[in-house]
């Protein structure tokens, strides 16, 4: 079985490792750096905690509280033309790292879990905004860009911890490969030849007895 487990288990450690980080919400990896998707536009995300871990960059989940800075360098040029709306939630849906978009809509009263919140503004090189967050929790980032041609606003969420220090998707994916294995064995008749044998060794040794 742990043979059979191992390339699972070498491909989630691949998945999961520093440059392969699993990402939620609108973040995903790409290249090592983080890609934010707010509609048709990208840009490269970042968040920075200088006074604690310096230059070390983030895509989401941070480790501790205190001075952070969120950066977005922006790959899709409209973005330098079109107000950019940011505000930070905390994250009331129940639903973790899996909040989505319609998740949010459904608050009722956004104003009311909002930690903070820079009204849209355009920036023309690089969006960039600071915060001291002052307690540890699951937030929700929210990014809105309204095309400044058609009218149309493109929003993106990206849910995040502050103080993440947990196991992170570890247990889960084990979890995950564990059940996916006893099940192709279960299916592959494995465990009805295997009690077979076991049931013919517990007669060898009967029938041994026996002569004995």
């Amino acid at each position: 079985m742990m043979n059979r487990l191992g390339p699972i288990l070498l491909l989630l450690a691949f998945c999961l490792s520093p440059g392969n980080a699993v990402a939620h919400g609108s973040v995903s990896p790409k290249d090592d750096l983080c890609m934010i998707r707010i509609g048709y536009y990208r840009a490269h995300f970042r968040i920075y905690l200088p006074r604690s871990q310096g230059h070390r960059q983030f895509c989401e989940d941070i480790p501790g509280t205190g001075e952070t800075v969120f950066v977005m360098e922006y790959v899709h040029k409209g973005l330098g033309q079109a107000p950019i709306d940011f505000r930070i939630i905390r994250n009331t849906t129940g639903k973790g790292v899996f909040t989505s978009l319609e998740d949010v809509q459904k608050i009722a009263d956004l104003d009311a879990v909002t930690v903070i919140h820079h009204a849209a503004e355009i920036q023309p090189d690089v969006f960039t905004y600071r915060y001291d967050f002052e307690e540890k929790g699951e937030f929700v980032g929210i990014v809105s860009v309204r095309n400044p041609q058609n009218g149309k606003l493109y929003t993106a969420v990206f849910p995040f911890a502050v103080g993440f220090t947990g196991l992170g998707w570890w247990p889960w994916f084990v979890a995950l490969a564990m059940v996916l294995q006893l099940h192709y064995l279960w299916m592959s008749g494995w465990f009805v030849r295997w009690r077979r044998m076991r049931l013919k060794r517990k007669l060898v040794v009967i029938a041994g007895t026996g002569n004995a």
